[in-house]
């Protein structure tokens, strides 16, 4: 007998994928101790998107939230995903932050570090991985997979080869777009036993349906782990469901051993979640099934097509999903993984919206063909190479993108001052400054917040409220009999808290403006030095440069810096104009043609909709 472990994803990647990372600590508690009783070879609980979520959509503390599941998850390991160099973040962190970061999440629960790098480049891990066998924990490092001209299996050996001289305890397969199949994964696990020798664990999105065949030829190849969801976060996005995998594999040489009758009952619970918050179900589609053709993760999709609704192009996810395979080609195959898959996604969002291929390209794109996210696998197109970065030469092999990332612990530490009371704290803002500031600065002691006490206040604002009463009364024990200090639930449109202290603070969510009413220009918020003029009153020689997006406007490169062009400037052919961030990154918008820039009509920092005018400029010429 060999059985094959399993590592439940459903506290991590498997919402993440269907649920958009909003599962919450009040959702976990009532269950948590019921998880830990299965035998999981590990809970993954953290990490990925999981991070900047609990601070930009759930008013949550990602550390309080690892601390609480280690409480009542005291037998099984936790894992979590850490994107090498980028830690839970977007881009590269220094070597003290990831080192610091690291400890941290050891001290504060996590025992396995899934640690992945988006372009398999090993510099990227090196601190990560050296921080991991510090501080003691399990470090498996992952390989991203993906298919194309430049990825073979030879190049994952190589690159497995070289986690395993970094330290590596596990080799994971990450299949974040569901491109393995049956064969390839059993060539490649055997491959790995084979050549690597290390334990190999399979971790596959469901997407396309290939999943659980995936598994099942791997287990038979020698693989030791595989991550599956309880069904009610399962398939589609997801990851395969425990209760259908422990079920396939009874009474075979790989039985898991775990308990079908328990895998029941937890997933009874997070269904009756799932229906009460109204929450989707996965499933796989023409569209998911065509992943073989158009490469796109589960994941990924969905933010294209989020992306394309806020800028009322829904129709255009077709043309987009023509356009990625292109793009990626075009900067040398990187594997559509966070964060490459979002920066080659926008590229090609960008790119069908305006109509013209390349004519803007967001900062994080141009980072990645100087090469300072990685060596990409493949070569670039010179010609994009050239457009993108003029005379600018591409970083060189000799120098670790990590290493140009020099922010120090104590100048992030100064600069968040007072408002942080921990190592983590700082940390936190590390990451994510604007995110951290607002969430620290609205949970200092003392903070205005409605509150309500508990006993017929608390009743009467319940009944008022399409709340479970009994749900909330079940938290407040939780909290009142654990160190639990604080746990925040959303649901029907209104936020209740539960804090030590016996009182519940309960706020109204409302839904914020729409884009178009938040966009229309006021004379009061354009710029100081400009006076804003009706159509009929500027010369007929005047051009409009406009946004190609929807997106928030900033005069300037970054806050505190001097805008890139004032009232009266004389601009050459592609000199910077502003910065537009919009689907998570900023993107540059440039001058196409020599010209003075005669009105700014847009506040900085103001939201705008797509075809909304920038600047008027007059032609030189």
């Amino acid at each position: 007998m060999r059985p094959v472990h399993i590592m439940d994803t459903t506290l991590r990647d498997a919402h993440q994928s269907l649920w958009a990372t909003r599962m919450q600590v009040a959702d976990m508690l009532p269950i948590l101790g019921k998880m830990d009783a299965v035998g999981y070879w590990s809970l993954e609980v953290w990490g990925g998107a999981t991070f900047d979520a609990a601070l930009r959509f759930l008013n949550e503390n990602p550390w309080e939230r690892l601390r609480v599941i280690k409480k009542y998850c005291p037998k099984t390991p936790l894992q979590m995903l850490l994107r090498g160099q980028n830690l839970v973040g977007y881009r590269h962190y220094s070597d003290e932050i990831v080192t610091r970061f690291v400890h941290a999440s050891k001290r504060n629960g996590i025992d396995v570090f899934r640690i992945f790098d988006a372009l398999n480049d090993i510099r990227n891990v090196e601190v990560s991985a050296a921080a991991v066998k510090e501080c003691g924990g399990l470090f498996e490092g992952a390989i991203s997979y993906t298919v194309s001209p430049v990825h073979t299996l030879d190049s994952y050996i190589d690159y497995a080869l070289q986690l395993k001289e970094l330290g590596a305890d596990t080799i994971a397969i990450k299949d974040m777009a569901g491109m393995l199949t049956p064969f390839r994964t059993e060539k490649m696990v055997r491959a790995l036993k084979d050549e690597v020798g290390l334990p190999v664990h399979v971790h596959c999105h469901y997407i396309g349906g290939m999943a659980p065949m995936n598994y099942l030829k791997a287990a038979e190849a020698g693989a030791d782990i595989i991550d599956t969801a309880v069904v009610a976060v399962a398939f589609g996005n997801s990851q395969p469901a425990v209760e259908m995998i422990v079920a396939a594999l009874k009474e075979s040489p790989y039985d898991t051993g775990l308990d079908l009758d328990l895998l029941f009952e937890i997933a009874e619970y997070w269904e009756e979640v799932r229906e009460r918050k109204k929450l989707k179900r996965g499933v796989t589609s023409l569209m998911h099934m065509e992943v073989f053709s158009h490469q796109v993760p589960g994941g990924m999709l969905s933010n294209l097509i989020s992306q394309l609704e806020l800028q009322n192009a829904s129709e255009r996810l077709p043309d987009v999903l023509k356009e990625i395979p292109k793009v990626r080609a075009e900067v040398g195959f990187p594997p559509l993984v966070t964060p490459l898959s979002q920066i080659v996604g926008t590229q090609a969002v960008i790119n069908v919206l305006t109509g013209k291929r390349w004519a803007v390209v967001p900062q994080e794109m141009k980072d990645y063909i100087r090469g300072w996210y990685g060596k990409a696998p493949g070569s670039m197109d010179p010609e994009i190479v050239a457009k993108v970065l003029g005379k600018e030469e591409p970083l060189g092999p000799d120098v670790r993108p990590g290493s140009l990332v020099t922010t120090t612990y104590a100048e992030v530490e100064a600069e968040i001052g007072d408002l942080a009371h921990s190592e983590e704290d700082v940390l936190m803002y590390a990451l994510f400054p604007n995110e951290a500031r607002t969430y620290l600065t609205t949970h200092q002691e003392g903070a205005e917040s409605a509150v309500f006490m508990m006993g017929e206040e608390f009743d009467t604002v319940r009944e008022e409220e399409s709340v479970d009463v009994n749900q909330i009364r079940e938290l407040i024990k939780i909290v009142e009999t654990s160190d639990v200090n604080e746990v925040t639930v959303e649901e029907a449109g209104t936020k209740v808290v539960v804090r030590k202290g016996a009182a519940v603070a309960v706020a109204e969510s409302s839904p914020a403006p729409s884009a178009s009413a938040q966009a229309a220009p006021a004379a009061e918020g354009a710029p100081a030095d400009v006076a804003v003029r009706d159509d009929a009153e500027r010369p007929s020689t005047w051009k409009q440069v406009i946004a190609p997006m929807v997106g928030t406007f900033y005069r300037a490169p970054s806050p505190g810096a001097d805008p890139f062009v004032n009232v009266g400037d004389t601009v050459e052919e592609g000199q910077g104009l502003c910065i537009l961030e919009a689907m998570k990154l900023m993107n540059e918008i440039t001058a196409e043609e020599p010209g003075i820039i005669r009105e700014i009509p847009i506040a900085n920092a103001d939201p705008v909709e797509f075809g909304t005018v920038l600047f008027y400029y007059e032609p030189l010429g």
